[in-house]
């Protein structure tokens, strides 16, 4: 890697300059996490407490050497490189070059990333692409773990990693279902967590804590019966204490101060 890693640099230093390759080791937005002197070699981290956890910075640095290695290897898909504070690898990808950066974590032989772990997604509908989906990806060749972001909206749909990694079907089929995120290329998109006909996507910020359709079994019909939510007045008064607060009457004797003594009995003359 040392040894590839400046020729790719001086090949691509036009591109890779102009890029925000940052690492965030403290409070998230804070600008003393941005490397404004040397872009190509993250600072090391000194703990001055033995009661916090050491960073490994030789380690760091490897990952850190990495991300801008794939970042100079795809400089029109990857769009930043950043380490998290817990020495986690980040890889930012532009969600038209999910698929290509896909390949190439699982098929280049620096990287090796043969299993995805995991797969979710983020709601924040303030912004403009509401949806940050994220892979975890494995590289048992190295020992590493590294991870893939990208972002859309609720109509731009997302080239599936089903091809890369067959993990991929149910995780994905999972972000569909809870947060309605589509994916193209995929042999089997449809709900896995929900009910038949469900309504919404229920991980989404803007989806009701109620829902919009409840269950019930009906005494008449003999069978389970959907319609729409009702929820009365009394059922919105919620209880934030603990049962030990709101039902202090449970256990009357317990909770009753002890009774006074017996007066002693009267001596016999």
């Amino acid at each position: 890697m040392k040894y590839l890693l400046p020729k790719l640099v001086k090949t691509n230093l036009a591109r890779i300059l102009p890029r925000t390759i940052h690492t965030s080791v403290a409070v998230l937005g804070s600008l003393k996490n941005m490397q404004i002197k040397d872009p190509f070699h993250i600072e090391p981290i000194e703990q001055p407490h033995h009661t916090l956890r050491c960073h490994d910075n030789e380690r760091r640095e490897r990952l850190y050497e990495f991300g801008i290695y794939v970042a100079t290897c795809l400089p029109k898909y990857v769009q930043k490189i950043q380490m998290q504070h817990t020495d986690e690898l980040e890889i930012l990808v532009a969600p038209a070059g999910m698929f290509q950066v896909m390949n190439f974590m699982r098929l280049h032989h620096h990287a090796n990333f043969a299993q995805c772990s995991s797969a979710t997604a983020i709601d924040v509908p303030s912004r403009e692409y509401r949806f940050e989906v994220c892979y975890d990806l494995l590289s048992f060749r190295f020992s590493e773990r590294a991870r893939l972001k990208t972002y859309t909206d609720e109509l731009t749909p997302l080239r599936s990693g089903y091809g890369v990694w067959k993990a991929c079907n149910w995780y994905e089929r999972e972000i569909y279902d809870m947060f309605g995120v589509v994916f193209t290329h995929h042999p089997d998109l449809r709900r896995i967590l929900t009910d038949y006909g469900f309504t919404g996507h229920p991980l989404r910020k803007d989806f009701p804590l109620v829902g919009y359709v409840e269950v019930r079994y009906d005494d008449e019909l003999k069978k389970l019966v959907y319609e729409p939510m009702e929820h009365p007045q009394e059922a919105r008064q919620y209880q934030l204490q603990t049962p030990w607060h709101y039902l202090n009457k449970f256990h009357i004797p317990y909770n009753e101060p002890k009774p006074p003594p017996p007066p002693p009995k009267p001596k016999c003359m």
